[in-house]
C-alpha cells in the first residue's frame, strides 16, 4: 500500500517509492537521498507538528509536510 510519506506516525519505517513533481524541488530531495527504495523513519514531529524530522541514510532531515506530501512511501514496519 503507497502512502505519503507525510502519513507516517513517530516510529514508523517505510520505503521510498517514488517522488512526485519536477525540477529543483525533486533534485533537492534527491541529493538529500530521498530516492526509490531508500528507508526513511520518521523521528519526532515539532511541537505544532511542522516539520518533521527524518532518518534517512543515516542522516537527520527536516521536511515540512508539504514538502513529505510529495514524497510517496511503503510502509516496512
Amino acid at each position: 500500500m503507497t502512502l505519503r510519506l507525510d502519513d507516517l506516525r513517530n516510529g514508523e519505517e517505510a520505503e521510498i517509492v517514488k517522488i512526485l513533481g519536477d525540477g529543483p524541488f525533486r533534485i533537492r530531495l534527491m541529493e538529500m537521498g530521498f530516492v526509490p527504495g531508500a528507508k526513511v523513519r520518521v523521528v519526532r514531529y515539532a511541537p505544532l507538528k511542522d516539520p518533521v524530522e527524518y532518518e534517512i541514510k543515516g542522516y537527520h532531515v527536516s521536511l515540512r509536510h508539504e514538502e513529505a506530501a510529495k514524497i510517496l512511501v511503503r510502509k516496512t514496519t
